[in-house]
């Protein structure tokens, strides 16, 4: 017999959204860090981080290798940039800020050395993780260090990523009940990607009810990303950050379609439209 989802619409988010206080400042909205790039992928670093700032919290660090510095800081002047030794990709995760939430992956690669420094990172960190992208590649060929992920650590994998976790799968029901264990087994919230986003969380599923086929576009996934960081970031509980993030996401999809259509939609009108998503929040 197959689990009935909760359905995440207007209502539902309502229950677990927070408006901002007028009397907040910067130093409480939260600090996110965004953790990636590598040469040719900065761009996807760039996606993130907007996105984190563009939903509320109040300051973004990059740490990406050196040569998305120039990049980072001339397209995002609001982002801080801090960078690896290396030129072209990630070789060791250092930093002395503290932040709220970190999501690491987007544009990372999957250099030998860049793995090393994912392990080392993981063995370290307690801070709230979102993983996405090449950081999910890396566990999936290193599954024993899926175990060093913090408690409710939001994963946001595409369906070829959630194939190399979890196993392939033959129908959506084993896809559910393999992801289920997945998430049972490693204490893990799984935001599955796809027409509709399916999440995760032990064993319970929810089943986000905005977006459409715009959102099939490079750079979605890493939008997302910077999306629920931030929201995680500014103290959500990591299954509403996860929540409220997917549903915000696909909003921006539906405000944009009459304008851009399916075609002419890119990551980065996602972000131009979550404020418009927001403020549908505040009605």
């Amino acid at each position: 017999m197959i689990q009935l989802p909760k359905y995440i619409d207007h209502k539902e988010i309502l229950k677990i959204y927070r408006t901002i206080d007028n009397h907040t400042h910067k130093g409480i909205q939260g600090h996110v860090l965004i953790i990636g790039g590598s040469y040719g992928k900065i761009g996807a670093v760039c996606l993130s981080s907007k996105a984190a700032l563009k939903s509320g919290c109040g300051l973004v660090t990059a740490y990406v290798p050196k040569c998305g510095y120039n990049i980072l800081q001339t397209a995002i002047p609001e982002v801080m940039v801090l960078t690896d030794n290396h030129e072209r990709y990630i070789s060791e995760i250092s930093f002395d800020i503290i932040p709220q939430a970190i999501g690491i992956g987007p544009g990372l690669g999957q250099e030998v050395v860049t793995q090393k420094a994912f392990f080392k990172f993981l063995e370290q960190n307690s801070f709230p993780l979102v993983v996405d992208a090449d950081a999910l590649n890396i566990l999936s060929k290193n599954k024993e260090w899926i175990f060093l992920l913090p408690a409710k650590t939001i994963i946001t994998p595409h369906p070829k990523e959630l194939e190399r976790l979890i196993g392939k799968w033959t129908s959506e029901e084993e896809k559910i009940n393999l992801a289920k264990l997945f998430s049972i087994k490693y204490n893990l919230i799984i935001v599955m990607k796809g027409a509709p986003t399916i999440i995760i969380d032990n064993d319970k599923i929810y089943e986000n009810t905005t977006g459409n086929a715009a959102l099939a576009t490079a750079g979605s996934g890493d939008v997302l990303t910077g999306i629920i960081t931030s929201l995680l970031a500014q103290s959500y509980e990591p299954i509403d950050a996860a929540i409220i993030g997917v549903y915000l996401h696909g909003l921006t999809a539906d405000i944009a379609l009459p304008e851009t259509g399916y075609q002419s939609f890119i990551a980065s009108d996602i972000i131009l439209n979550i404020g418009k998503a927001f403020l549908s929040l505040e009605k």
